[in-house]
């Protein structure tokens, strides 16, 4: 197991392929869940500083808030709502600029300027969603989006 993740990339891309056999190392043969979601959102906080990163899961018909790196959080999301509750109902990633433009956002947050939501797929359904928020507009674009959509086509294996 990895006890610190190092990088030395400046540019997004290369961030993203550092990161990526720190995180097998990291996770490895772990077959716990929340172990997983944990460090895999401490790994992601360390390689790029957002704001936010958390999982919610699936679970009764709602998103309910898992592991995660950053401030408190909304624990429960429906279906259809919000950022990650349209990801889920859509069954897409969701790169929203600007959240405040976003139909419906649900501001856990007030400093949250812009997010990424990513879905997990497990047995070919949405498993739970991947949540990443930033304090800048515009913070993500289809790199992050791509590589993320990667990296948890990878991680849903580790679930």
């Amino acid at each position: 197991m990895a006890e610190q993740l190092f990088f030395q990339s400046t540019d997004k891309l290369s961030r993203y392929a550092e990161l990526r056999p720190q995180l097998e190392a990291l996770i490895g043969s772990e077959t716990d869940a929340v172990a997983n979601m944990a460090n895999f959102c401490a790994a992601l906080k360390a390689a790029f500083g957002w704001f936010w990163i958390g999982f919610y899961v699936v679970k009764e018909e709602q998103l309910v808030l898992g592991p995660f790196q950053g401030p408190i959080a909304c624990t429960r999301i429906q279906y259809g709502k919000g950022v990650c509750g349209t990801a889920w109902a859509e069954q897409k990633s969701q790169l929203v600029a600007d959240v405040e433009a976003f139909p419906g956002h649900i501001a856990c947050s007030a400093l949250s300027k812009s997010e990424l939501v990513v879905p997990v797929f497990k047995d070919q359904k949405v498993w739970g969603v991947l949540d990443i928020d930033s304090t800048t507009l515009a913070d993500f674009d289809q790199t992050d989006q791509v590589e993320i959509e990667k990296l948890m086509t990878w991680f849903a294996g580790h679930l």
